[in-house]
Order: structure tokens, then sequence, then C-alpha cells
């Protein structure tokens, strides 16, 4: 049984779909991959549908029947990952923001290096951030300030959506009670992981803007995440998380 399984949420991704499947499919370690489609008009699905005619014991393809959010697609890629007794469970973006090599790297933080939560930190080393105007880069920095602030995480990069999971800590997680579904999961999951007390590394990786296709952040999803991790400090200072 493989024991490394890629997740991709995608949602109008026909542009890259093929192109990142196949550059994760290139790598020395055998990762499998699930994509986790919300019914894209675009027909990201049927192209992944072609694909595993190619890759038939490799590549899965989960498809909802609506576009119901970044969070609750990877949650969704959880359970089925646990279900099929993947031991580390890996989040990345469809768009190349994540450069496929750094999974490797990603993998050996948890299997050999003890990490049960390895993140792809764009800011554990400076700025490492690519192609986004300067606005977007402050506001992703200063995010990830805002939320050691609240939270008392030491993590640079808290907002980041590049990372290895060891499926123990997806398993003491409740999945159920995850409550955002944007900008905001990605702080949630590493806070739970936190407040449990599980060994969480940070990566360097260098994040470089999607090329194809359009970003999905909006003004709601920024403010779920600003509001959002006031209420999940609130949720552990009475034992709720």
């Amino acid at each position: 049984m493989n024991d490394g399984i890629v997740i991709i949420p995608t949602y109008n991704e026909i542009e890259n779909i093929e192109s990142i499947i196949r550059a994760v499919f290139s790598l020395r370690k055998n990762f499998h991959i699930l994509i986790v489609d919300d019914n894209s008009p675009d027909k990201t699905a049927d192209k992944v549908q072609e694909l595993q005619k190619e890759f038939p014991d490799n590549l899965f393809l989960s498809v909802r029947k609506k576009k119901s959010g970044l969070g609750t697609a990877y949650v969704h890629g959880f359970k089925w990952a646990l279900n099929n007794q993947y031991q580390y469970i890996f989040e990345m973006d469809a768009d190349f923001s994540h450069n496929p090599n750094d999974l490797e790297r990603l993998y050996e933080a948890c299997h050999f290096n003890g990490a049960d939560l390895a993140i792809g930190s764009r800011y554990v080393t400076g700025v490492n951030v690519v192609n986004w105007p300067l606005s977007r880069v402050l506001l992703s920095y200063f995010a990830s300030v805002y939320v050691r602030m609240i939270t008392g995480m030491k993590i640079m990069d808290a907002t980041a959506g590049f990372i290895c999971y060891n499926r123990e800590v997806l398993e003491k997680i409740n999945l159920d009670k995850i409550q955002f579904i944007g900008y905001a999961f990605q702080i949630e999951m590493k806070y739970r992981a936190f407040a449990k007390n599980f060994n969480i590394q940070e990566v360097p990786v260098i994040f470089t803007d999607r090329t194809k296709g359009q970003s999905k952040m909006s003004g709601s999803i920024i403010k779920e995440a600003i509001f959002g991790v006031i209420a999940l400090r609130f949720k552990k200072f009475f034992n709720q998380l």
C-alpha cells in the first residue's frame, strides 16, 4: 500500500489539472492523488477521468455536486484518505503555486524528522513569494502575525495551504466539528493540531502565484479569517475545541 496521498481540490482548473497530476507522478517518491472536484463547469473532472485510464492505480477522483468551499473539500478528502489507510495525507493547490517537488521535503519532515504536521512555509526564512502584488504579500504576512498574537502559536505561516499530515493528527481532530470553509480553514486545522500538542514543523518553500486560471480569494474569505481566529481562541479557552 502506498503511504502518501496528495489531495487537490479543484474548481475550474482545466488549464492546470493535467500538468499538476503529471508533475506529481514524475517525482521519485511514489504519491497517489485524490482530486476533489466541485462539479467544475469547465469539465475538470472529465479530464481527470481521462487521465485515470493512464494512471488507474494512482489517480482517484471524487466529484461533489456543487462548489462548497475549500475547507469542506479537504475534509471530504481527509475522510476518504483515512478510510483508505494512507499514513501521510497532503494538501496542495492545483495551480502550481505549490511546487510539487516540495512534496518530498514535506514527506521527509513527517516520515524521517518526527513532524506530525509539516507546513510548506512562505515566511519561516523571510518572505518567499513570487508574482504577488505587495498588498497581497502584506495581507498574508500580517495575517500570520495576527494569528500568532491571538492564538499563541509560533507558526510563521499560519495561513499556508501546503501541508503534510500524519494520519494520527486527522484521527484526533474531530473533522465533523471543523467550522470554517475558506481562508480560516487552514488556521483552524493548525490551531486544533497545536491545541492537541502535535509536533508542527515548518519547511521553507517558495510560493509562486498562479499563471493560469483565476484566484478563489474574496473579501468574505478574509473576513472569515479575521473573526474566526478570535472565535477559535475562545473555544480553546472554554475547552470546546
